[in-house]
C-alpha cells in the first residue's frame, strides 16, 4: 500500500552558505557570465562518445533545482541507443514536416527564417546523447510518498536551465529541441501517457565545422530586459 501520510515541518540549519567578500561576489558573478555567454545552440554535432558519467552528473545538477513542494516534478530520459535515436528522429521529422507545411502558421514560420531551421532534423541522431525531460503530474517525492505536484511547468523549466548550465560547464554543446506535438516521446521513452514532454535536449560535441545563426547573437541589452524598482 502506498504511503499518504504527510512530513511535519522540521526545521534544519542552514548547512552550505558561505558568506563572500563583495569584490569576490563580483568577480564570480562577472566569470560566470563571461562562462555563460560562449553558450550557443548548436544543430551540427559531432558522433564523438561522451561518457555516460559526465551526463549523470549533469542531471544530478538539475536535480538541486528550486520546485514545487520539493516534489521534484521531472524525469530525464537519456537516450544514447542509435536504434532509440533513429526512431525518435523519424517520429519527430513527421510532426515537423506538418509544422513547416503550414501548420505552424505564417508569423511563427517568419519568426523562425532567420536561423535557418527546417523539418530535416540529422542531429537527433548523429548526437551521443539525447534527454527527454518530463514533468511528471504525480510522482513519488524523495520521501517515498506518491503526490499530486505542483508549479511543474515552473520547476521543470527551472531544471532545464540548471541542466544547460551543467552540461555548457562541462564543455558540451546543447539544443532545446520541442517537436509539437511531443506525445510520441511518452511511448518510445516508455513513460507514463499523463507524463508531459517538455523538451528534447540534445547533447554532445558541436562538428568542427559547425555553424550557428547570425541572428543567434543578437542580444537586448540590460535595459531591455531588467527594471530595476
Amino acid at each position: 500500500m502506498e504511503k499518504t501520510q504527510t512530513r511535519e515541518y522540521q526545521p534544519v540549519p542552514l548547512p552550505d552558505y558561505r558568506e563572500l567578500a563583495v569584490e569576490e561576489m563580483r568577480a564570480r558573478a562577472k566569470a560566470f557570465y563571461d562562462e555563460i555567454r560562449t553558450r550557443h545552440t548548436v544543430r551540427d554535432f559531432s558522433p564523438r562518445p561522451v561518457p555516460r558519467d559526465i551526463i549523470e552528473t549533469c542531471i544530478r545538477a538539475a536535480g538541486t533545482a528550486p520546485n514545487g513542494a520539493n516534489h521534484q516534478p521531472w524525469h530525464f530520459a537519456v537516450i544514447g541507443d542509435p536504434a532509440l535515436k533513429k526512431r525518435i528522429r523519424e517520429a519527430a521529422e513527421v510532426e515537423e514536416q506538418a509544422f513547416y507545411a503550414g501548420r505552424g502558421g505564417a508569423e511563427w514560420l517568419a519568426a523562425l527564417a532567420p536561423l535557418g531551421t527546417d523539418a530535416e532534423k540529422p542531429f537527433l541522431e548523429e548526437a551521443p546523447w539525447l534527454i527527454c525531460i518530463f514533468g511528471e503530474r504525480r510522482s513519488r517525492s524523495a520521501d517515498g510518498v506518491r503526490r499530486k505536484n505542483y508549479y511543474v511547468p515552473e520547476s521543470v523549466s527551472i531544471a532545464t536551465g540548471f541542466l544547460i548550465a551543467a552540461l555548457h560547464r562541462a564543455g558540451l554543446a546543447t539544443l532545446t529541441h520541442t517537436p509539437n506535438p511531443m506525445s510520441f516521446l511518452n511511448e518510445l521513452c516508455g513513460r507514463d501517457p499523463h507524463d508531459k514532454p517538455y523538451i528534447l535536449m540534445v547533447v554532445g560535441f558541436p562538428k568542427d565545422d559547425a555553424t550557428i545563426p547570425a541572428h543567434a547573437m543578437d542580444k537586448k541589452p540590460i535595459e531591455e530586459i531588467a527594471t530595476f524598482l
